[in-house]
Formats: structure tokens, sequence, C-alpha cells
């Protein structure tokens, strides 16, 4: 078969095609004549969704792009594939989809992916704080947390690795003179010393603090959410980042996601109210889908409050180390600079809090 790979049973299919990031209209058209041969090229309808900060993604429909048959097309960023593990991203999507939690992987292709069409709209950041959508979002969390995988051998948590890439990454960007760098980047943000040394500083405190590792989304912000007003149910998306990680760093990231990404602002992190609330929710739906009885008691949500707090911080700094790399290397249009000095900002103010924290 001409520009596709063939492979053995199991594995996914690989096209050997390049989409133009700039007019992609030639590749995806090549892509859907393998996936979707029935449809005709000039039928076919493309929507581009803007919410992304890291990758360009389209929706491919004949018809309504509600209907099912839809195919989402995603072209990876410029630059992505020196922190993103492609391979593991693909092993996540059929380890979800298998355990009905996520959509069906389709093939990939020189510079990206296609996969199936999750129904529904990306959540609105307002609706966040509304209890019937929150605890929607913390039921699903509790079930993905809940998977294992069927090989005997342990899981290794990404966390500390995935950091120190970050880091190293960052060193080397900041250390090549021949780049030019924003004097208010390198102003704002701390020396690589001071990093390092706070990476190790995050690395003592939460690794003694008994949150269990889990089967992680890791990057659960509104984009990644999919909202099925008719069905009453949420859906995440996007599993680049997902992997084995500590449960409190899923969701103190997701917290930390109230803030918004393109004018980020922490006054709208969830109040304690708000939080116990949906970590009650979390832990239902977690013990539940693990065979254990369902009812909560208040330490268990205050341990969680807790270690849900301190692994924030380690939310912030990962994502602060990522922003001042996608400032450096990305190609798409958004202020990575400022949202890099704001999660380093806002890791400063709360350490102190957070750190003097204690479960019992």
């Amino acid at each position: 078969m001409d520009g596709v790979s063939k492979c053995p049973r199991g594995q996914l299919l690989h096209l050997d095609v390049c989409v133009d990031e700039q007019k992609p209209r030639g590749g995806v058209l090549e892509l859907l004549g393998r996936l979707r041969p029935q449809w005709k090229p000039q039928d076919i309808k493309m929507k581009v969704f803007t919410e992304g900060i890291t990758n360009q993604l389209m929706g491919c429909f004949v018809g309504s792009l509600q209907e099912s048959g839809a195919v989402l097309v995603r072209v990876y960023g410029r630059m992505t594939e020196l922190y993103v593990d492609r391979e593991r991203e693909v092993e996540m999507f059929k380890i979800l989809h298998t355990h009905n939690c996520g959509p069906q992987i389709y093939c990939s292709f020189q510079n990206g992916i296609c996969y199936e069409f999750v129904r529904g709209t990306v959540l609105d950041d307002t609706l966040l704080t509304q209890p019937a959508i929150y605890r929607l979002i913390a039921t699903e969390m509790g079930k993905i947390h809940s998977i294992k995988l069927e090989s005997d051998n342990p899981v290794e948590n990404i966390l500390w690795k995935k950091m120190a890439q970050f880091l190293k990454l960052v060193h080397n960007a900041l250390s090549n003179t021949t780049a030019p760098h924003s004097s208010k980047l390198l102003q704002e943000i701390p020396s690589i010393e001071t990093l390092s040394d706070e990476m190790e500083t995050l690395k003592r405190h939460l690794s003694q603090i008994g949150s269990p590792t889990v089967l992680c989304h890791n990057d659960l912000l509104t984009k990644n959410i999919i909202y099925d007003n008719k069905e009453g149910m949420v859906r995440f998306i996007d599993y680049e980042y997902a992997d084995f990680n500590y449960q409190a760093f899923d969701i103190g990231n997701h917290f930390n996601e109230f803030a918004g990404t393109s004018d980020t602002d922490y006054s709208l992190y969830p109040r304690p109210e708000l939080q116990r609330d949906w970590l009650t929710a979390y832990l239902e739906s977690y013990k539940h889908s693990v065979g254990l009885e369902a009812t909560v008691t208040e330490l268990e949500v205050q341990k969680l409050y807790v270690q849900v707090c301190k692994f924030s911080l380690a939310s912030n700094f990962l994502w602060g180390l990522w922003a001042i790399l996608q400032a450096r290397y990305s190609s798409i249009d958004f202020d990575f600079e400022r949202y890099a000095i704001t999660r380093f900002h806002y890791y400063f103010e709360k350490k102190e809090e957070y750190f003097g924290l204690t479960l019992s």
C-alpha cells in the first residue's frame, strides 16, 4: 500500500504523510483518503480548533461535526518531540480507550496523529465552579486513576524524571547565546541554579507525604475536557503528558487550571470549600472503581486536600519550565513568557504556606 507502513496486529497504522502547518488541507485529505475512503474530497469540511497552545487540531467531517465518523487530526507543535514521548502517548491512547475512558486512535503520520472525535463541546472555564460539572470531572478522574495495567511490573512515576528533563532543556535553551532571549524573561525567572535547588527541595518534601502513584492525565485544563450536555457526562482528551504520576499532582494541576491559560488569574483558584466537595466526589469514584467501600471520611478528604495543595506547587513549577521552552521554540501565537513568569510567581507565593500544611 502506497504511503502506508504495514504493521502487525495490535500495532498502530502509520501513514507516511506530512501535514503542512500553514496549508494543511492537502495533507489532511491524503490522510482521510486512507481513513475515510468513502468521503468525497469536495464534501469534506474542516474546523480548526484554536484553544490549544501546543499543537494544531482540526476536526474533519462530512455533514455535521457531531455525527459519528468525524476525525480529529492533530499536527504536533514545533520541537515538541524534545519533551513529549510520542510512543508513550499512543500507549496511553490505547489504554484509556480500552477502559472506555478515551477515544480510539486511528493512525499516526509523520508529524501527528488522527483519532476519533469525542462528541460534545470544549468545557468553558466558567463551568468549572458549577457543582454538577466539577463532580462529573472528579468522578471521571477517579475512574482513570483506578486503571491498573495488566503487567505485573511495577509502574514508574514520571514526575521527577520529567521535571529534570524540562530543567535540562531550559538550561540548554537559555545557554544558547546565538538564540534571542527576552530580557524580561531572564529578569523575572529564577536562575538555573535556583531552579535546580527548588526542584530538589520539592522532591524531598513531596516524595514523603504518601500520595499514591496512579495513571494520570497530567494536563487537565478546560480545553482537554469535553462536556456532553445531552448525555450529562465529561470525557478527557489529549494524552501527550498522560502517564503514571502522583494522585495529588493530577488533582492539584487541575485546580491550578481554574486560573485559566490566556489571562491567568489565580484569584480564580478554587476555594477550600469547593476543593473539599470536589475531593469527596473524587474519592467516592476512586474507591468505588478500585472495589473499596465508597464511604468517604472527613479525615480522608483532609489528607488529600493537604497533599493536593502541596503537589499544586509541583504543577506550577513544571509548567513554568514548559512555558520557557515554548517561548523559545513554539510557532503558536501565545505569550508563553508571561505564562512562565505567572506560574513561577505563584509557586513562590504559595510555597511557604503549602509546605507548612500538615497531614494530621
